[in-house]
């Protein structure tokens, strides 16, 4: 059985076509399987896509009413084909046409659906080309000509109000042209510059072999390339740390070949960021000191408490425990930040009974919060690879949280399960819910919805640490949410430790 079931998946991994396997007897019918193809068509990678639900794939085009057909096919345990819109990673959109089957037992119960998935964009795009030639009227090629010659010239202005560098080059990275920015940042003419082949530029100061690699390796096989950080130090105007883009455009005519490279300075922004992340490590640090000091004194006044002390004097210090301990709190979690930002947060990892450690922290948090009841439903019976107190951390941030933004609801569930060679937690609440927008943003740090920033406190930080512990365990952390519904925080964890979880 094992040899015939590697056989299949082998099989499966060597097909052209995206397959997907969900798991119909767990909520929300997670992916539990997927092949290369599928990894290739989506540009995710197998971490990110184990655990989810297959309608991460439609981002925020959530309208179109093939969901609808799929949902109903899956609530009927029917085939179905659809062609729906769908975005990889880096939010290009692409055409899926998708067959979904489900999978029965012996006793014809459905127990898996699987999905066969094929990249219909450029067949798509093919009939949308049809589509448009079909309309030209051969009298609009003048009035076309015409129009491109202006947006040339628009294109051109833009380009110069740009407020960073942008170079064009040719097919032999030539410059053909270079705007104001660019010259007036690294101090240069348009002579020195345009005509020059980039790597000569200032006396051969652009022979940068960051910037060979972006050119030369991954812009051909990566088109375009986003975001991508370049330092060196400039013989005469000292060290930069550049921010690139490059796309080289792919279409036929005069404009072929060509690769638009824009440069952006980020060596101030970075340098006033960590001037404030060193302010914030020090601070956090020089604080947690004398505050050690006022709990060790709050402690020797708790257990010295006169018999007889008035109430008022009781209530007083219960609330100076209390703000002592949620100040104490707030510094453990810059000091949490400041770790991660310089790079200082260290992964100790050991064996874990994840479903007793769990069961321990629901518990814990069930304990010091009777007005909500915590429901804890399924189990993995996993022994995972993990640093257990960071996991726990994470575990203790997402109930406080549920605990904190669902005041006036009195439940929390919590779902454990197996899902492929990760284990899955999920953590829902009734509560305030968020927009789509703030769930985009929610794991920056320091981020505060407007909503929330006003009915409760908290600096923004929780769930910025929170997203860094599961990725440095090369886990995933998201977060499904309606406003006024709640939301439902989850993350994966591969069972066999980091090493273990890809790229």
């Amino acid at each position: 059985m094992a040899d015939s079931f590697e056989l299949m998946t082998k099989a499966l991994d060597a097909s052209i076509s995206g397959i997907i396997i969900t798991d119909h007897k767990q909520p929300d019918n997670p992916i539990v399987y997927c092949n290369a193809a599928f990894e290739k068509i989506s540009g995710y990678d197998r971490n990110e896509i184990i655990g989810h639900n297959c309608r991460f794939l439609q981002a925020d085009d959530r309208s179109q009413p093939e969901r609808a057909t799929l949902a109903k096919s899956v609530m009927d345990g029917v085939d179905c084909t659809v062609e729906i819109r769908n975005y990889r990673k880096n939010g290009d959109l692409f055409w899926n046409e998708l067959y979904m089957s489900p999978v029965k037992d012996a006793a014809g119960e459905i127990t898996h659906f699987i999905g066969v998935q094929n990249d219909v964009t450029e067949r798509k795009k093919v009939e949308h080309d049809l589509r448009q030639q079909k309309s030209m009227m051969e009298s609009k090629i003048e009035e076309r000509t015409l129009a491109l010659r202006d947006s040339q010239a628009f294109l051109t202005s833009i380009i110069e109000t740009v407020r960073e560098g942008l170079l064009v080059l040719d097919p032999n990275f030539k410059v053909i042209s270079a705007n104001y920015h660019f010259l007036r940042t690294f101090k240069v003419t348009a002579e020195e510059t345009v005509g020059k082949q980039l790597y000569a530029l200032g006396n051969n100061q652009w022979d940068i072999p960051q910037l060979r690699e972006l050119l030369v390796t991954i812009l051909p096989t990566n088109n375009p390339v986003v975001d991508f950080e370049v330092e060196h130090d400039f013989p005469h105007i000292g060290k930069k740390l550049m921010l690139l883009n490059a796309h080289r455009i792919e279409l036929e005519g005069q404009f072929k070949d060509q690769i638009l490279l824009a440069i952006e300075d980020i060596t101030e922004r970075k340098e006033i960021e960590r001037r404030k992340d060193d302010f914030l490590s020090i601070a956090s640090h020089e604080l947690k000191t004398p505050l050690t000091t006022i709990k060790g004194y709050m402690q020797v006044l708790e257990r010295n408490k006169p018999k007889d002390a008035p109430e008022k004097f009781t209530t007083t210090l219960g609330k100076v425990s209390h703000y002592v301990e949620r100040l104490n709190n707030l510094i453990s979690e810059l000091l949490d930040m400041s770790r991660i930002q310089t790079g200082n947060i260290e992964l100790h990892e050991a064996s874990v009974d994840f479903d007793k450690m769990i069961t321990e922290v629901v518990d814990g948090i069930q304990a010091s919060a009777p007005n909500h009841r915590i429901i804890l439903k399924g189990k993995t019976e996993a022994i995972i690879l993990a640093d257990e107190s960071h996991i726990i951390q994470v575990l203790n941030n997402l109930l406080s949280n549920a605990i904190k933004y669902g005041p006036d609801s009195n439940a929390i569930e919590v779902h454990i399960s197996n899902v492929s060679e990760y284990v899955k937690v999920s953590v829902k609440d009734f509560g305030v819910g968020m927009t789509i927008e703030d769930t985009k943003r929610v794991f920056e740090r320091f981020f505060r919805g407007n909503e929330v920033q006003k009915r409760f406190p908290g600096m923004g930080i929780g769930l910025y640490v929170c997203d860094q512990i599961i990725k440095n365990h090369k886990g995933t952390l998201w977060v499904e949410s309606e406003k006024g519904k709640g939301s439902t925080f989850s993350f994966t964890l591969p069972k066999n430790g980091k090493e273990a979880g890809g790229k």
